[in-house]
């Protein structure tokens, strides 16, 4: 049944109305100076296995906020936003930002609307809470062509109004063929941070993920100083399988820069940084998670 958008509107206003006090509770957070967590992506094999329970792991250990990379049919691992936020509540945990990828078959460009499909990914968003909805990806059909992806990057300024709404913002993470990859002798990365308003879109910055595509975290926060609202904290190592030449790893035993790059952030206005490892070298994934916020702690975050 499609949703009208009085309906729309109005179940927006009672999720608003019901979720401030969350997100009141984030801000909180972060103005406290900053607000550590983890990418749910570090333990996917253990949510889809035992989602609950690693939740609790992940509680026990210290981690107090988690962002969530599962959001199919409207249920996270499964559950509803209600039921998720509840179980995150329980556990004493919040859940500030989540991604869900925003394609192109979210936008009908006949009504200049969006779907009902992505609408539902903001509604249930705001129930959890979150302040950002963060896309993870630009599918490759949208980046052939300089003027493709502009129109679709207005798109994201358009959702960033929708997200707005609910008291949030929209926000794209970086992988690596961002910097790889150029139209009109641009990086798609510098497209992106041209043509996306950072009142309505911002950029959650992964430290790691760029180092396969020939970029420095570094380097890129100097160019856009202030840009970036949330980091995934990342470590990186040569990779001994796959076709990257560099896998993720345990922070501080890699070849990024890790401390001086969140250091920076933090003094440049970074208020989240998201933990993710998505390489082990053995080690069990649940153990990974606790020695990197460990480090996280030792380095004062």
């Amino acid at each position: 049944m499609k949703q009208s958008r009085r309906k729309f509107i109005y179940n927006a206003a009672l999720t608003t109305i019901g979720t401030a006090f969350l997100q009141e509770q984030i801000f909180a957070a972060t103005k406290k100076g900053q607000l550590t967590g983890i990418q749910l992506y570090s333990v996917r094999a253990d949510m889809k296995a035992d989602p609950l329970g690693t939740l609790q792991k992940l509680s026990a250990m210290g981690y107090k906020h988690v962002e969530h990379a599962n959001y199919v049919d409207r249920k996270f691992y499964g559950w509803t936003a209600t039921e998720f936020k509840k179980i995150l509540n329980d556990l004493g945990m919040k859940m500030p930002s989540g991604h869900t990828v925003m394609s192109p078959k979210h936008w009908d460009a006949s009504k200049k609307d969006f779907t009902d499909s992505w609408k539902y990914t903001i509604e249930d968003a705001a129930t959890m809470g979150q302040l950002f909805v963060i896309s993870p990806s630009i599918e490759e059909s949208m980046r052939k062509d300089v003027n493709e992806l502009k129109a679709f990057l207005n798109v994201f300024n358009k959702s960033g109004e929708l997200c707005q709404k609910s008291g949030m913002k929209f926000g794209y993470h970086n992988h690596d063929f961002e910097f790889r990859e150029q139209l009109d002798g641009k990086s798609l990365y510098d497209i992106i941070l041209s043509e996306t308003d950072p009142n309505l879109v911002m950029q959650q910055l992964d430290i790691g993920n760029m180092i396969n595509g020939g970029a420095k975290a570094l380097d890129i926060m100097k160019k856009y100083p202030g840009r970036f609202e949330s980091m995934h904290v990342k470590d990186e190592i040569k990779s001994t399988e796959g076709n990257d030449e560099f896998e993720s790893t345990i922070l501080g035993k890699g070849i990024v820069p890790v401390k001086e790059i969140i250091d920076l952030g933090k003094k440049w206005g970074t208020k989240h940084f998201i933990v993710e490892q998505e390489s082990y070298q053995g080690q069990a994934p649940i153990d990974s998670a606790k020695e990197d916020l460990d480090i996280m702690k030792k380095w004062g975050y």
